[in-house]
């Protein structure tokens, strides 16, 4: 409705009232308080459904705009244009892999949700080259890192291949690619492909094609910010 200077303004010229008091500056309102200018009610701001996005993201694709000279397409360039609105990605994956990203130009919902990845349950496909051995595969579910930190994994399955590449299935807590990469390759593993299937209650449909999005509806992100973090084992260290 203006700018916050001249919102503002209007407080100081006692303009604002909230469930029909007078407004100061600094007077918290709640989301389901009524907020009057001059004696009509101003609407809450439609739901973050049409600013927050589920992405399949294609590896090797940029989340924003592409660097000077580069022609390759971002992420970015297939999510509608807000007028003075800037999309943040939450906890996005490294450039080399790809998957389920959340975009969102809610900067508020963006940082709670980063605050929240640590606890939540994530999943992933990783491409290896050959199968894992069983000494590789204990080793990847300890899940220690060369920093000393430990990423919890849930599971670690199989999923099929073709030629020389092999598939799995990893469950982990608040685990990142960039640190899930780290785990295999420190067992010998060569990775060749993370994608993200999973965030949270979040899971990367079939029906989603790469290189497409949608919006997330209301429910789907009350549901995400409602989920109870996983508790990790004591002695267990969830690298961010």
């Amino acid at each position: 409705m203006g700018s916050r200077r001249e919102a503002e303004d209007w407080i100081r010229q006692g303009r604002v009232t909230i469930n029909g008091d007078v407004a100061t500056l600094g007077t918290r309102a709640a989301g389901n308080d009524q907020v009057k200018l001059d004696g009509r009610l101003v609407r809450q701001a439609s739901t973050v459904r049409s600013a927050s996005f589920l992405c399949h993201r294609s590896p090797g694709e940029g989340l924003v705009e592409p660097r000077e000279g580069e022609e390759r397409q971002a992420l970015i360039d297939r999510l509608p244009t807000r007028s003075g609105k800037r999309y943040i990605a939450v906890s996005p994956m490294p450039r080399i892999d790809g998957g389920l990203e959340i975009m969102t130009s809610d900067g508020v919902l963006a940082a709670a949700l980063q605050r929240r990845v640590r606890g939540l349950e994530m999943g992933f496909s990783l491409r290896l080259r050959g199968e894992l051995e069983s000494s590789q595969l204990e080793g990847a579910m300890a899940g220690e890192l060369d920093s000393g930190e430990r990423l919890h994994l849930l599971s670690c399955e199989p999923s099929g291949g073709e030629a020389a590449n092999r598939w799995y299935q990893v469950q982990a807590i608040g685990a990142n690619g960039r640190d899930l990469r780290a785990l295999f390759e420190r067992q010998g593993a060569v990775v060749s492909r993370i994608l993200r299937v999973q965030f949270g209650s979040l899971h990367l449909d079939r029906d989603l094609p790469r290189g497409q999005v949608r919006p997330l509806e209301s429910e789907e992100l009350q549901q995400l910010l409602a989920e109870q973090a996983v508790a990790v084992p004591a002695g267990d260290e969830v690298a961010d």
